[in-house]
């Protein structure tokens, strides 16, 4: 009778064993290299969000300023009302800019854009930071990109046959604001989100 040694047994199964820790091992360091990938871009998608958000706000801002001028001494005030006149968005830029800053990020251009029908702007920008040492090479000076476009819509219906120089009734989205063009204080205005939403387009 032969007798089979056990130590015979265990040296066919620890290179096995071996083997099968690498695979274990690059596996686990795979996914956290993917994983900070993911979180780099995560990064950069929200500080292109906050940036092109803050460009519209900001030019939403010069709108309502131009509308409170206008109310009572340009016939045309209700075209700035719905969209039709434009703010020229003088502080966007430096606005976009400081929210990037804020994020960790630099932004690389803003720009005037218009999604259905409502203008805003895109913003592009580029993590300060990157994706960091990993399994797979060049990572660690990677930077992550990525792009934004934010609205100003408008939210008030009134009647399109509506004289300038008389009393206006608006309807924004279930709230109602009385503007009276011949008896008008600028503090009369609701706050800017009430006549426009500044959201992220789709």
């Amino acid at each position: 009778m032969t007798l089979v040694g056990t130590g015979s047994d265990r040296g066919q199964t620890l290179p096995i064993y071996i083997w099968l820790t690498g695979i274990l091992l690059f596996a686990a360091f795979a996914f956290f290299a993917f994983a900070q990938a993911a979180s780099a871009r995560n990064g950069a998608q929200s500080a292109a969000d906050a940036a092109a958000l803050a460009a519209a706000q900001d030019t939403r801002d010069e709108l309502m300023d131009r509308l409170a001028g206008a109310v009572g001494e340009d016939d045309d005030w209700l075209d700035w009302l719905d969209g039709r006149l434009e703010a020229d968005g003088a502080g966007a830029e430096g606005a976009a800019q400081q929210l990037a800053a804020q994020n960790d990020a630099s932004l690389l251009g803003v720009e005037f854009a218009r999604r259905n029908g409502f203008p805003g702007y895109r913003a592009d920008i580029r993590t300060n930071y990157t994706v960091g040492h990993s399994i797979i090479p060049g990572t660690e000076g990677r930077h992550a990109n990525a792009h934004a476009i934010a609205v100003i819509q408008p939210r008030c219906d009134f009647d399109p046959a509506a004289d300038p120089q008389k009393p206006l009734e608006l309807d924004c989205d279930g709230e109602i604001v009385n503007i009276d063009p011949g008896d008008f204080n600028p503090d009369d205005l609701p706050d800017a989100s009430v006549l426009f939403s500044v959201h992220l387009a789709e």
